[in-house]
């Protein structure tokens, strides 16, 4: 298990090992599956973030994200970073900040979120979008 927070400004390794690529600037989360979908990295502070699907990483540690293809997702979806979202329940009803995520990083399952307002279970996302991620009321 590791943290979203964890995983950010880690550097991003090449399969041969070499320099790193760049470093992670967010995760990418499909709300429908539960699970991590993309990571962003950007090669340098004024370089253009990339996504790489998960299926692309070949390990996420304390030290390095590795990965075992370096190519580009182009049909990746918008990045929306769950860390500073909003929280809506589908009542309407705000439910806080995501502060940070838990996740598992073989299976890239979403576990839990840590909330200005305590735990959220993972289970209970809907949708994210720009402006709010949204959950099942409990």
């Amino acid at each position: 298990m590791m943290l979203f927070t964890e995983v950010r400004g880690l550097p991003v390794v090449p399969p041969d090992g070499a320099g790193p690529l760049g470093t992670v600037t967010s995760l990418g989360v499909d709300v429908v599956s539960g699970c991590v979908s993309h990571v962003w990295w950007r090669g340098s502070r004024f370089g253009r973030e990339t996504a790489l699907p998960w299926d692309a990483v070949g390990a996420v540690g304390p030290g390095a994200v590795r990965v075992g293809s370096a190519a580009a997702d182009e049909s990746a979806p918008p990045s929306h970073d769950l860390l500073g979202r909003r929280i809506l329940s589908d009542t309407g009803t705000g439910q806080g900040t995501v502060l940070d995520v838990a996740f598992d990083t073989r299976t890239a399952r979403l576990l839990a979120l840590f909330t200005t307002r305590g735990e959220l279970s993972a289970d209970r996302l809907l949708g994210l979008g720009d402006y709010a991620l949204v959950v099942r009321a409990a």
